[in-house]
């Protein structure tokens, strides 16, 4: 009868699950401020650089019935921004295709069509097995897990990266429900 090696069992399962903790613990201390994205440029930016500012991170489409949502985008953004606050898009065409242009004509879409100042980042997976590392933080560690439904699903994030709330697409982000989220998150002033 052949013994089986419990202790080296017990081992690597034990350095498995420490390593899997503290890959986890180290993202979920820095929230998205852990993780880099690409801009419409191609250059890979760091999330970091929106640490002490409150976010709304929000996958986006060009063809969608929500699209109008990018007008409600600018309009919050404008009236927050000098308050500490940013939106952060991610168009994706993960859903119905919705989203089928190059990255230059998204931008030209957003500017021309919406006229958005806030940042529209490179266009990338936000579900299935080509997710974006951001997003799979949010749909997979954060604490509002659960895969992205449709176009214009919205996370926000307090100034530390922590998601504190999350918005399905029928919420427009002029809503009170993510005005009242926001206001509780804005940086103190200084």
């Amino acid at each position: 009868m052949m013994s089986i090696p419990w202790r080296r069992i017990i081992f690597v399962a034990v350095v498995f699950l420490s390593i899997m903790t503290t890959h986890a613990t180290a993202a979920d201390a820095t929230g998205v401020h852990a993780y880099r994205v690409q801009t419409m440029d191609g250059d890979w930016v760091s999330l970091d650089q929106f640490a002490g500012k409150a976010l709304l991170i929000v996958n986006t489409a060009s063809r969608c019935g929500y699209t109008p949502q990018y007008g409600s985008l600018e309009r919050l953004y404008q009236t927050y921004k000098q308050r500490g606050f940013e939106v952060l898009a991610f168009p994706a065409n993960n859903f119905g295709g919705q989203e089928p242009g190059s990255n230059q004509d998204i931008e030209k879409f957003c500017r021309l069509e919406y006229r958005t100042t806030f940042p529209v980042f490179a266009k990338s997976s936000v579900r299935g097995d080509d997710i974006n590392e951001l997003y799979k933080y949010l749909t997979e560690l954060s604490d509002f897990r659960g895969d992205v439904t449709w176009n214009f699903n919205k996370f926000l994030v307090n100034p530390g990266g922590q998601v504190g709330a999350r918005f399905g697409s029928p919420v427009d982000p002029l809503d009170p429900k993510v005005i009242a989220g926001l206001e509780k998150i804005l940086p103190e002033d200084e």
